[in-house]
This record gives C-alpha cells, sequence and structure tokens, in this order.
C-alpha cells in the first residue's frame, strides 16, 4: 500500500470535513434506526387491511 505525504493527509482530512458538513454524520453502529411509520399508524393501516379482507370473506361465503 503507498505511503501519503503530510500534505495528501491534510488535503484528505479537509476534504472529509467537508464532506461530512455535506452529508452528514455517519450512522453509529449500536445505534437503533427508527422506522418511518409510527407503530399505531401501522397497527390502523393492519386492520383496515386485514379486517377488510376477513370481512369480504365472510361475505362472499354467507
Amino acid at each position: 500500500m503507498a505511503q501519503q505525504t503530510p500534505k495528501q493527509r491534510a488535503a484528505n482530512a479537509k476534504w472529509a470535513k467537508q464532506n461530512t458538513k455535506k452529508q452528514g454524520q455517519p450512522r453509529k453502529e449500536g445505534k437503533k434506526s427508527e422506522f418511518p411509520v409510527s407503530r399505531t399508524w401501522l397497527l390502523v393501516l393492519l386492520f383496515l387491511v386485514c379486517g377488510g379482507a376477513i370481512l369480504e370473506l365472510i361475505r362472499m361465503f354467507f
């Protein structure tokens, strides 16, 4: 592997700092990522979809 000169190392550090400002801090590995939909809305959506399907099946058989 090639060795970096101090000038290259400084340039890389400067670029990394600017890039972090543009893209934001990287996520920590241990940090739990949040789901974009709250649990309440997920349950409401699940109830509407599955509930409608179950009622439709009941309507078809009776």
